[in-house]
């Protein structure tokens, strides 16, 4: 707990979350204009060339970049999610449509299970991408604070579930064809012939998911609530935040409207993606789950009518939706309390595509990896090895798809002259890809947190969420690579078409 308030108070120390990426942006220029000046040997496996650093305060590079500033802000990935999800969200939360839900949901949940059902909902929501941020993060200190226990509690333990167990799915997702694309990739420089099923990690993922479950609870219910309880006094504005009163005849009545409007949404959605020549479907793959699909691209689209539309149905039946002004004033309302986010958005845009360009993270990454290669570990430590180098290069290069397709091609078929598979090796990576997304300014998600947290406890900072997540890193770390050392040893399937061994027993 010392440690925490430690971390807390030094992370609340430093300047405001978008100053700080400012500030970051300007070491990381000069920083690159000091390693251009080096030569590095180490070869970047996806380009085939050594390993440059890219001088950001190079003339060409500058005006490049302040010329792209607003192209960078604009195509910035979580902005778009964010606003357009709340769009929805906030005529739902307007019309007292989530009010209900929430209340209608504690009363047939007890106290005590409030947190493992939503880290339930947080890993669910992995299937459709990045909308649990903008879902179930701020609607975990929703249903927190109307149970009478800590609103960040309920942030913390939505965030755990929805980032820092990333990897975990009880059901496939997008993520899992990406992976094996770059891991087939990988293999194949050492043997050519060697395919990669998309569904390799799936069976460890859904025995994680458990895991993940159990441990998110203790975490939460025994270390992080008990803290912010002491150290985190709420006071922020309240004044639309729900109660346990019992719903009158009238709410239940346009609750279960507005829930069979989603059920409603939800069929038509299935029943017109199902056929084969579906438009909602890949035009080549014919895939739905495809990242390039139809249907995964209108996942944010669909979240807007989703919550959208049953939130004017129930607001039309209780009378809290008289007409179309109402509708606007509800969407209105909470755009204005994104003021702040966007100035996050725009400073956190501009380092991370800063940073990007340098060539940095790519650099460390790749050091890293090589000096893992050279340590000569045996092969359990030679995975966590893996496990913990992947988190900490997390920490600087947050895309999955960005550090494997760094990684796999050194620590895939490094492996596999060790006679270990490609599916083991990607689980490893896996485990530390998820648990260090929640402790990372650079995650893009990160300052959507803060401001999360700061409707509850004003002066959140960011040294208030990372010590809040701390304890499920740290924990996820070491006990899910124990978990993955310890399902390796039984023999445990880790998915469709995988193996331990290479070659295949």
């Amino acid at each position: 707990m010392r440690f925490l308030d430690v971390v807390e108070k030094v992370g609340n120390k430093l300047p405001d979350p978008a100053m700080l990426f400012i500030l970051l942006l300007g070491v990381v220029m000069v920083l690159s204009w000091v390693l251009s000046q080096v030569s590095f040997d180490i070869v970047n496996p996806r380009t085939g060339a050594p390993v440059a650093v890219n001088n950001l305060l190079a003339g060409t590079a500058l005006t490049e970049f302040i010329a792209n500033m607003v192209t960078v802000f604009t195509s910035f990935p979580p902005l778009g999610v964010v606003l357009v999800s709340m769009m929805g969200l906030a005529v739902a939360e307007h019309a007292g449509f989530i009010n209900a839900g929430l209340r209608a949901l504690m009363s047939v949940t007890a106290k005590s299970l409030l947190t493992p059902m939503l880290i339930v909902v947080a890993i669910l929501s992995h299937l459709a991408v990045d909308a649990g941020y903008v879902l179930v993060v701020p609607l975990g200190a929703v249903i927190f604070y109307a149970a009478g226990r800590h609103p960040l509690a309920g942030i913390a333990a939505a965030f755990a579930g929805v980032s820092g167990a990333y990897s975990a799915s009880f059901l496939p997702t997008s993520l899992d064809p990406l992976l094996a694309g770059f891991t087939q990739a990988g293999a194949q420089l050492l043997d050519p012939a060697h395919t990669v099923n998309p569904l390799n990690n799936a069976f460890f993922m859904a025995a994680s998911s458990l895991l993940i479950i159990g441990v998110g609870w203790f975490i939460t219910d025994k270390i992080v609530e008990p803290r912010l309880m002491r150290t985190a006094n709420i006071d922020g504005d309240m004044k639309d935040a729900p109660t346990l009163e019992r719903l009158t005849p009238l709410e239940k009545k346009g609750l279960w409207a507005g829930l069979l409007t989603i059920v409603a949404g939800l069929a038509i959605i299935a029943l017109t993606a199902w056929p084969a020549d579906s438009a909602w479907r890949h035009a080549e793959s014919g895939e739905l789950t495809n990242n390039a699909a139809p249907l995964m691209r209108a996942i944010v689209p669909l979240i807007l009518f989703l919550t959208l539309i049953p939130g004017i149905v129930y607001g039309s039946i209780v009378g809290t939706i008289k007409s179309h002004r109402d509708v606007v004033a509800g969407i209105s309302k909470t755009m204005n309390t994104m003021g702040y986010y966007l100035v996050l958005a725009f400073c956190c845009a501009i380092f991370i595509a800063g940073f990007a360009s340098s060539n940095i993270g790519i650099l460390v990454a790749l050091e890293g990896a090589e000096a893992l290669k050279a340590s000569g570990l045996p092969l359990g430590a030679m995975l966590v090895g893996i496990t913990f180098l992947t988190a900490a290069v997390n920490l600087l290069v947050g895309s999955a798809s960005a550090k494997w397709g760094l990684l796999a091609p050194i620590f895939v078929p490094m492996l596999m002259q060790l006679g270990v598979s490609p599916d083991l090796t990607q689980a490893a990576y896996r485990i530390g890809d998820s648990s260090s997304n929640i402790i990372t300014p650079l995650m893009p998600y990160f300052p959507l947190v803060v401001v999360f947290c700061q409707r509850y406890v004003k002066n959140t900072g960011i040294g208030t969420v990372i010590a809040m997540m701390l304890p499920y890193t740290i924990t996820f770390l070491i006990v899910w690579s124990a978990f993955l050392l310890g399902y390796w040893s039984l023999g445990i399937p880790l998915g469709i078409g995988s193996s331990y061994t290479y070659p295949a027993a």
